[in-house]
């Protein structure tokens, strides 16, 4: 088993030679953290460490001690047994396909997740990504060689999203990588992945400045851009609304990405931003911000919390607060971040008929996708795991077309350049932005969900690309 120690050579090769990190003055998502090199190289494996470690079984980890010792058919053995106890555990299925494809040559993707600080998301995008590893390596490869990915756990934190980036960077193995999670982090990280020339897909980070990063940076979330003017659009020419409150969160790279594009955007249509609320004040109080809401005439709520991060479950708490608080009275629109479960279970009836705007809905999705999906996992996955999904489909598509790191980034950048995914055909813009539609679906009684509530398409509202966003 040789990339532990090529991993670990790599780190203190770039100590040595005085390579470092980026640094940008940017929010951090969790406290600054400094690794040795050898605990760095613990928070990548693909097969030897155990990354999400919760509930983790004795035979999970003793697969991963067999991998560890080159002994691939025990490993398979075990990872078969563990995935029949827990089936819907993607780093295991991950594991499982690494070490199927045991000592032959392949093309390697890196796939960083925030591991600990973010569990559940960790597996969403894993999800997406090992699917796409699964479907890929069962149809015979990308020209005849198997995909390996090497899962990473980047804390959801930039210095060590930046360390990792700097490690893979000079892993010649590896062509791509699927990742970041939170757009802090991914702005981080991408710059060195632009200096270095490695291809970075994000499935999942939407910020604005993402977008000028560079020609290595890429994404398969629909950018803050086309989301915040779509919401705009929706709001000044299907509900007649030019007068809104506005709450976000002034930590978040992502909640003031979103709350810029649509502030700008309204504007552009006639509408204003009458008053709003920064989530972080640690002045902010509800109640009077209601009052100061009814005051100022607002006709609409709009909420851009933070999903992960800073006070990102301090934001959400508040936001459903707020919708209880004010009793259906107002119309209740928001982002991508409020396009979970949670929402559902906690909002109830307090948000019923509230307009998000999100970059995938189930209604949109290809059969063959969602059959897998069932089929591996024993049920629906969410956005995350759909475009992590598209994202190393993506990237396996290029790789197809020129297997190295230059090639991939040149053939994710033709005009003409199209892969399959799971919510139809991916392509992208010259930013690296994908090129498509955002959708919005309403909060409505229902029970698919079995909170009693679902997320339902909004059939009626039909977007066009602004060119700001192109």
């Amino acid at each position: 088993m040789a990339q532990k120690p090529v991993i670990f050579l790599l780190l203190v090769g770039l100590s040595l030679l005085g390579i470092s990190c980026l640094s940008q003055t940017t929010v951090q998502e969790s406290p600054e953290l400094d690794l040795s090199q050898g605990e760095l190289a613990d928070q990548i494996s693909e097969g030897e460490e155990i990354l999400l470690g919760l509930n983790s079984s004795t035979q999970k980890q003793a697969a991963a001690d067999a991998y560890s010792s080159g002994n691939y058919d025990q490993a398979i053995s075990l990872w078969e047994s563990t995935l029949e106890q827990k089936r819907n555990d993607p780093e295991t299925l991950i594991y499982l396909s690494n070490a199927r494809i045991a000592d032959q040559p392949v093309y390697s993707i890196a796939v960083p997740v925030p591991g600990d600080a973010e569990v559940n998301v960790a597996q969403e995008i894993l999800r997406g990504a090992a699917q796409a590893q699964f479907l890929i390596n069962s149809s015979g490869g990308i020209n005849g060689k198997p995909v390996k990915l090497i899962i990473a756990n980047d804390r959801n934190n930039p210095e060590v999203a930046q360390e990792l980036a700097a490690v893979f960077s000079q892993d010649p193995e590896i062509l791509g990588v699927i990742g970041h999670f939170s757009s802090n982090v991914s702005l981080e990280a991408a710059q060195v992945y632009q200096k270095e020339g490695l291809v970075m897909i994000s499935p999942t980070s939407s910020s604005v400045a993402l977008s000028n990063v560079g020609s290595y940076v890429f994404r398969t979330v629909s950018s803050d851009c086309m989301s915040g003017n779509a919401l705009a659009t929706y709001l000044t020419d299907k509900m007649n609304v030019t007068q809104v409150a506005v709450l976000f969160n002034s930590a978040s790279s992502y909640s003031t990405s979103l709350r810029d594009v649509f502030k700008s955007s309204m504007e552009e249509q006639d509408g204003e931003i009458v008053v709003e609320f920064n989530f972080s004040q640690p002045n902010f109080n509800i109640v009077n911000a209601l009052s100061k809401i009814k005051q100022e005439e607002a006709k609409a709520l709009i909420f851009f919390p933070n999903s992960s991060g800073i006070n990102a479950l301090e934001t959400l708490d508040k936001t459903f607060l707020i919708a209880q608080m004010n009793e259906g009275e107002l119309p209740l629109l928001g982002g991508d971040s409020l396009y979970k479960p949670r929402t559902l279970q906690l909002g109830q009836k307090n948000v019923i008929d509230m307009v998000l705007v999100v970059p995938w809905d189930t209604e949109n999705t290809d059969s063959g996708f969602v059959e897998l999906a069932t089929n591996l996992w024993g049920g629906k996955v969410n956005w995350r795991s759909a475009l992590a999904y598209d994202a190393t489909m993506a990237l396996g598509t290029a790789i197809k077309q020129s297997a190295t790191r230059e090639g991939i980034q040149q053939a994710l950048l033709e005009p003409n350049f199209a892969a399959d995914g799971a919510s139809g055909e991916i392509t992208f813009l010259p930013t690296g932005d994908r090129a498509g539609k955002v959708r919005l679906v309403r909060v409505k009684a229902g029970t698919s969900s079995g909170f009693g509530y679902d997320f339902v398409p909004v059939a009626d509202f039909k977007y066009d690309l602004p060119a700001a966003c192109q």
